[in-house]
């Protein structure tokens, strides 16, 4: 058995070429004929609070809204829906296909100050926006302070 010295750096360099050989496998797909192969995808989403409710918007462009689904249970928020492939032109004809089709599927965890039964949506210009509105007793409140005179 041979004592074999450590080499720090060894590690660092198979690591390199692992991801050089994902990149590589990457851009020739990009430039193969799998470079038209539809793409799952994942909408991004912002989330922020206000005084009165949890607000969820999602860019959703090129989806119809039949095609969009929003439901809230047991404290989970599950956006889905479905980007339909433009059946318009034919396959073979694309050079370049970027943009991703198919469905998708979102879920994020609310707390439990949500009135579930108060939960709306709208859809506007391929903006989802979802209000999540804040029960009574978890809005914050002004509290007046007196102050003792002595």
């Amino acid at each position: 058995m041979a004592i074999l010295r450590w080499d720090p750096f060894r590690d660092l360099s198979i690591i390199q070429e692992r991801m050089n050989k994902l990149f590589e496998e990457s851009i020739a797909r990009s430039r193969g004929e799998e470079g038209t192969s539809l793409a799952a995808w994942v909408p991004p989403v912002d989330i922020y609070e206000t005084k009165d409710a949890i607000v969820v918007k999602a860019e959703l462009p090129g989806i119809d809204q039949k095609d969009i689904e929003v439901q809230v249970h047991d404290n989970i928020l599950t956006i889905r829906g479905e980007r339909k492939f433009e059946s318009d032109v034919k396959r073979e004809n694309f050079h370049r296909i970027e943009r991703a089709y198919g469905t998708f599927q979102r879920s994020f965890s609310i707390p439990n100050i949500i009135r579930q039964d108060q939960v709306k949506a709208r859809f506007h210009n391929g903006i989802l926006e979802i209000t999540l509105p804040k029960m009574e007793e978890a809005k914050p409140r002004q509290i007046k302070v007196d102050v003792a005179t002595s």
